[in-house]
């Protein structure tokens, strides 16, 4: 693998002068699965200046997913596979749920109200929805439909992850799988996960496709007929750099052996 061949790459039909909404890293990678994170950031473009939050509100998981993107470079480093990650905040649009749905963009994240969420009208939202999830997950649509035709994709993962402590309920899991009607990946992955004792492993926990969190995958992996799996890490776990290679580096051969038999 040439280091230019890792070199990310711009799939976003709105890449703006900031930034690009989407990136793909290791857009050569050799491995059959495609690794995806939506939550990757909690930047807020320009435009939409702090929506009306203080530093430690924007720092917090109401903006994304802490931890989530060093895992998934991790991974797609030992796993030699391509990385799409997001690099707008879920406050601006939430990538993994329908444009049409009521928490697409959130007013009231847990117990925080997003001032500049609140009344948007519909010119606003269209734009969101254009510059925000069709940038995004219309990179997603295009490199997933070249790695199938080329016979390089088999499977699809979502890396997330989630607070310990959610409306004042404690989360006794480490990480949680999270599935749909195909449970060959998650199942495979669980096992090799409960190899440990030690870990409190969720199935459908802390969150199952009835929470409408599944879409990224219906999308882009169910519909194409690839197993999916959505992996959620504790994200006190996995807040330092040490963390977040000791999780990559436990799921790696998990993943791997997982898409050899799938």
């Amino acid at each position: 693998m040439t280091q230019a061949s890792r070199k990310p790459a711009d799939l976003s039909s709105a890449a703006t002068a900031e930034q690009p909404v989407a990136v793909v890293e290791n857009p050569q990678g050799r491995s059959p699965i495609l690794l995806i994170c939506e939550h990757a950031s909690n930047r807020l473009p320009a435009r939409y200046g702090t929506l009306g939050l203080g530093p430690a509100e924007l720092a917090s998981h109401i903006a994304w997913d802490p931890g989530a993107l060093g895992v998934a470079k991790e991974l797609s480093r030992l796993l030699d596979a391509p990385l799409i990650h997001a690099t707008v905040s879920r406050l601006v649009l939430d990538l993994n749920r329908e444009p049409s749905a009521p928490d697409s963009i959130w007013t009231l994240s847990e117990r925080t109200t997003i001032p500049g969420n609140v009344d948007l009208d519909e010119t606003e939202r269209s734009t969101r929805v254009r510059e925000v999830y069709d940038a995004f997950h219309g990179a997603v649509d295009a490199f997933a439909k070249a790695r199938k035709a080329a016979g390089q994709l088999t499977a699809i993962v979502s890396i997330h992850s989630f607070t310990p402590v959610y409306r004042d309920v404690p989360r006794p899991w480490q990480i949680g799988l999270i599935f749909n009607h195909d449970e060959r990946f998650a199942r495979s992955v669980e096992a090799g996960l409960k190899q440990d004792p030690a870990l409190v492993v969720g199935m459908n926990e802390p969150y199952s496709p009835a929470d409408r969190v599944f879409h990224t995958l219906e999308r882009h992996a169910e519909r194409r007929g690839l197993p999916p799996l959505m992996i959620e890490i504790r994200n006190d776990l996995i807040r330092t750099q040490d963390g977040q290679a000791s999780w990559a580096n436990r799921l790696a051969p998990l993943l791997r052996e997982g898409a050899r038999t799938l």
